[in-house]
């Protein structure tokens, strides 16, 4: 069991009591939660087949070819339409168990009679409707998500680990050191980075890990500002003098005492962070510099509401809606870490 300070047992009382930002906490966290499991509630795969006597579990498994369920091909089984034969009321011992969305964010979904994109429909199980391409919306909202979520986590720690590292030992130990990367710091926060990556995609069509890649080599100084000043300040404090005197090394009065006492700082930025590369993935998928398509994709969506924006509202409707929600939460959820952690609501300086 965790043993949890007096000061960190208040400051999680505190945020539990400003119940817009734990509330959004909660939603964003079962919404994460269900984003890893996204397989089991938007895809095309069953999740479970009965067919003579012997069960299928499609959705993590291998492909399994039609001839399987003797509908005469051996590219991998349509499981909508093996559902409309086997969950017949005449046949009992049969059945094909489908997800509430019976679609994978990659597959179009087109008709006979007209022309994508097509409005929600029950019928069809497209309950916010398909993309100019006949892909399903809801798919395409909940894997963007997916996508969005844990590019701007793996960017945050990325992010973080560059900045504070560096942070702690320019405000640490001062001198070349620290005037050496001031320089650098400063010419690399001259560049719009966001141009920078435009370039860079538009030379090399970027995948996923380049893409974190370029955005974590142009994004670390952020954090290094607020690192550097905040060890510094800390770093002449009397228990950090007192610790030099015991003849702790530089390491453990960095690990062990200036960390723990910036803590608050770190937190606090957490949640804009990943506001700000979600954001920032948006925009550049947006501007045909993201991801490249067919990666389900919010900007993407976003570019396809501007283009039917009259035509096929729902686009554009069910995309803002989901962004707009993820960022008033990740927005609320920062500033209750912010208010939770003010270190004046434990403390009184003298």
């Amino acid at each position: 069991m965790i043993n949890l300070n007096p000061i960190t047992i208040k400051t999680l009382r505190r945020f539990r009591t400003i119940k817009r930002g734990y509330y959004s906490f909660i939603i964003l966290a079962i919404l994460i939660v269900f984003s890893i499991f996204a397989e089991l509630l938007v895809n095309s795969r069953a999740l479970l087949v009965k067919h003579e006597g012997s069960y299928y579990f499609p959705t993590y498994g291998d492909i399994i070819p039609g001839s399987t369920f003797g509908l005469g091909y051996e590219y991998e089984t349509s499981y909508r339409d093996l559902a409309k034969i086997l969950n017949s009321p005449d046949d009992k011992n049969n059945f094909v168990l489908l997800p509430p969305v019976p679609y994978n964010p990659y597959e179009n979904d087109l008709k006979d009679t007209a022309f994508p994109p097509f409005p929600p429909s029950l019928k069809d199980k497209h309950y916010l409707g398909t993309d100019k391409t006949g892909r399903d919306i809801v798919a395409r909202l909940v894997y963007g998500f997916r996508i969005a979520i844990f590019f701007s986590i793996i960017f945050l720690f990325a992010n973080y680990i560059i900045g504070i590292a560096i942070g702690c030992m320019m405000g640490y130990f001062g001198g070349f050191f620290d005037l050496f990367f001031q320089r650098i710091i400063e010419i690399w926060s001259n560049v719009p980075y966001l141009y920078a990556i435009i370039i860079v995609s538009s030379i090399v069509i970027p995948n996923f890990i380049s893409l974190l890649a370029i955005m974590i080599f142009f994004e670390w100084i952020g954090m290094t500002w607020y690192m550097r000043t905040a060890t510094y300040k800390e770093k002449s404090r009397e228990y950090v003098l007192a610790a030099k005197t015991l003849g702790a090394s530089n390491s453990r009065i960095i690990f062990m005492h200036i960390l723990p006492n910036t803590i608050s700082l770190i937190i606090t930025f957490v949640p804009f962070s990943i506001a700000g590369a979600i954001t920032a993935l948006t925009a550049l998928d947006y501007l045909g510099f993201g991801l490249p398509p067919p990666t389900p994709s919010w900007g993407q969506l976003l570019n396809e509401a501007a283009e039917f924006s009259i035509d096929a509202i729902w686009i554009g409707a069910s995309v803002i809606a989901a962004l707009v929600a993820v960022l008033v939460m990740v927005t609320f959820i920062g500033e209750a870490i912010r208010e939770a952690f003010d270190p004046k609501m434990h403390m009184t300086y003298e």
